[in-house]
């Protein structure tokens, strides 16, 4: 199978690239393929011919959204219609990602892919109206994937890293640390994120739409630090505190555990959350 993968540099891009096997795959770094650049990308598509686009370009600095609104929309959304548009005519299936922030509310059990969304900051809705882009101009070609929680070897440019490696770091230098015990999410390594996407393009019975992968189980960022200090074996002050899902006046999702229906259905599950922790621990971490 030809692949296109837009992102290489970030944790999933990366990921991707090291565990696919027996693809032909492109992946131009940004400066020969900048999603913002209608150009950039037709002519990657027209140069690659690929069978499978898979985007992991994304704005997905939740703080910096509400300061820079015009570029997580023309990130988030614009730029994926118009990749949408571009995959439609080539013939060739996208598949893109979401996240869990398009949910909000009061529910306390996983989210479906059919459940209504309740995006409550600038992030959620560019990445909501990213879906309905994507899948409006490519409604046979778009696979949307929404995740949450990610963590992998490459780490987050834009956020200095991921959340497992910084709490690593805090742990191993004595820090105390506060952490929201209120918010309760899945945690996902992007290696079994990346394995399941790899599964789910080469299933014989995947159809466009929005499909749910997620690590199993469910913690709040609090219990994830404890369990990071407990694997590591480091006896740490770590104090559980409820901001109310606020930063200031933005508000993140009290619960966005996601149900991965539509992915078990197909065979496709991931492995518990802190199984997956553990040998992302053992790996990067030296235990």
């Amino acid at each position: 199978m030809r692949l296109l993968i837009i992102g290489r540099t970030g944790q999933l891009g990366g990921d991707l690239l090291r565990l696919q096997r027996d693809h032909e795959v492109a992946a131009p770094d940004r400066g020969e393929l900048d999603l913002t650049r209608p150009e950039q990308v037709r002519a990657a598509l027209e140069r690659h011919r690929p069978e499978v686009v898979i985007n992991c370009a994304a704005f997905h600095n939740v703080p910096l959204c509400e300061e820079q609104p015009e570029q997580a929309f023309l990130v988030n959304c614009v730029a994926l219609r118009d990749l949408a548009q571009g995959c439609r005519e080539a013939g060739a299936r996208l598949v893109t990602f979401s996240s869990d922030y398009v949910f909000g509310g009061e529910r306390r059990t996983p989210w479906d892919e059919d459940d209504k969304p309740h995006p409550l900051q600038i992030y959620g809705i560019s990445r909501l109206a990213g879906e309905h882009a994507a899948l409006a101009a490519a409604p046979e070609h778009a696979v949307v994937v929404r995740s949450c929680g990610l963590y992998g070897a490459s780490g987050a440019r834009s956020k200095g890293g991921n959340f497992v490696d910084g709490r690593v770091a805090d742990l191993r230098a004595g820090r105390a640390i506060e952490m929201a015990a209120e918010q309760i999410i899945a945690p996902t390594a992007t290696e079994d994120l990346a394995t399941a996407v790899l599964a789910l393009v080469a299933h014989p019975r995947l159809r466009a739409g929005i499909y749910h992968l997620v690590n199993e189980g469910e913690c709040s960022w609090y219990q994830l630090t404890v369990a990071i200090a407990e694997i590591l074996g480091i006896d740490a002050s770590i104090t559980p505190v409820d901001r109310q899902g606020r930063t200031g006046a933005m508000r993140r999702p009290l619960y966005s555990v996601l149900g991965n229906r539509k992915a078990r259905a197909l065979g496709i599950t991931l492995p518990p959350w802190r199984d997956s922790l553990e040998r992302y621990l053992r790996r990067k971490h030296a235990l």
